[in-house]
């Protein structure tokens, strides 16, 4: 068995809570994400697929990391970090946000939640969010506390999650809407529940309140669903790409805006709130973008895993724009991608070449595809909804 002292590059790169316990459960690599270890590597990612979209699959994502915001001015202060009406959110609920800077660019793509009146948690991609709003705070005139808290989220993710939910909370536990959130304790294990994750598949996030119950709440977890076929996973990438579901540092960063996502209903500049980056996405919004996000279909033979790089496109031999993610679907049967093109090549149904994965497919060096619209799958996101 592999042991958990054999990763490491040093006490820089923290350890999530769960380390120990995905280590004891096959993982077998990691990625560094907001300075953590995240397990990559359980094995086959297409078995891990067929686990997450047919049964349950329980991943560390710890790295998900929580950006506190409290005081009597932290609605006022959130709401100027995004530019999402937060005028409606309600204590209790989850929204998908985007954090922008002064010149419109994504910082950020994180799940805000509101425990209560005056106090969010940040749930974030990969960037340092927290740096940011402790940095915006000091000259804000708002009365706020920016922390990070000891929480540490798992991701519960797949059809029969909802089962085992059911049998580790009970009944009650099926009421929790989507995007949703409620407080909970476990075996004196102080929990919040969302009915949230990164996979476009029914599924929960369960954030534990206490670093030090780690290996107890990944033990519980995984008792209670072996029945139904639960697994130890990690998050997708196949599924994600499926579900058109953004990586940030991938398929969008700083010089990213929302208008170039097709995230326009994220962004509403009518609000009265003065938020971050207001001005220059009302410029952008009113000059136009010159790039898009696309889905491709690829062609040729199916990818061994995703992309590393980014593959160049080209249209009539010039470079209209770039591959930022693409993996093969073992259930679409296709090698599907997410693109950032050109606007004025941005229709369905075109054809594009794509600088290949080895350049050596053909003389051009390259393998036809076409622009279709994402998400691949489920594009009215029902199964995560449900």
């Amino acid at each position: 068995m592999t042991q958990a002292d054999d990763f490491g590059f040093g006490t820089q790169i923290r350890k999530s809570p769960y380390f120990d316990a995905t280590v004891r459960w096959g993982a077998k690599g990691f990625s560094v994400y907001n300075h953590m270890y995240i397990p990559r590597d359980f094995g086959d990612p297409e078995q891990n697929f067929w686990n997450l979209v047919n049964d349950a699959i329980l991943c560390d994502v710890a790295v998900e990391r929580q950006v506190e915001i409290t005081g009597p001015d932290a609605a006022r202060f959130v709401q100027m970090l995004t530019p999402r009406d937060l005028s409606k959110m309600a204590v209790g609920q989850c929204k998908y946000v985007l954090i922008t800077n002064a010149e419109g660019g994504i910082l950020n793509d994180p799940i805000l939640l509101r425990l209560a009146e005056n106090h969010f948690w940040i749930s974030l991609a990969d960037s340092d969010i927290l740096l940011w709003a402790q940095g915006v705070a000091v000259h804000s005139g708002m009365d706020v506390t920016i922390t990070e808290p000891d929480v540490s989220p798992l991701q519960l993710q797949g059809p029969r999650s909802g089962e085992i939910m059911k049998a580790l909370f009970g009944d009650s536990i099926m009421d929790l809407k989507y995007y949703w959130l409620r407080e909970l304790d476990l075996d004196g294990m102080p929990l919040v529940v969302s009915r949230t994750g990164w996979s476009s598949e029914l599924g929960y996030e369960i954030y534990l309140r206490d670093g030090s119950k780690g290996d107890l709440l990944w033990e519980t977890i995984m008792a209670a669903g072996m029945e139904f076929g639960l697994k130890p996973g990690h998050t997708s990438s196949i599924r994600r790409i499926e579900g058109g579901m953004l990586s940030y540092h991938a398929d969008a960063d700083i010089h990213t805006n929302p208008f170039e996502l097709g995230l326009d209903r994220l962004v509403n500049l009518d609000m009265d709130a003065d938020f971050i980056g207001k001005a220059a996405l009302a410029r952008i919004k009113q000059e136009g973008v010159s790039r898009k996000q696309v889905g491709l279909i690829i062609e040729g033979t199916p990818l061994n895993g995703p992309n590393t790089s980014y593959w160049p496109i080209k249209k009539n031999g010039e470079i209209i724009g770039k591959v930022t993610s693409a993996v093969y679907s073992p259930r679409l049967k296709q090698n599907i991608a997410l693109a950032m093109v050109a606007t004025e090549h941005a229709h369905l149904g075109a054809d594009v070449d794509v600088v290949n994965r080895t350049g050596l497919v053909n003389e051009a060096g390259t393998e036809r595809a076409v622009i279709v619209d994402r998400p691949f799958f489920d594009p009215k996101k029902k199964i995560a909804a449900a």
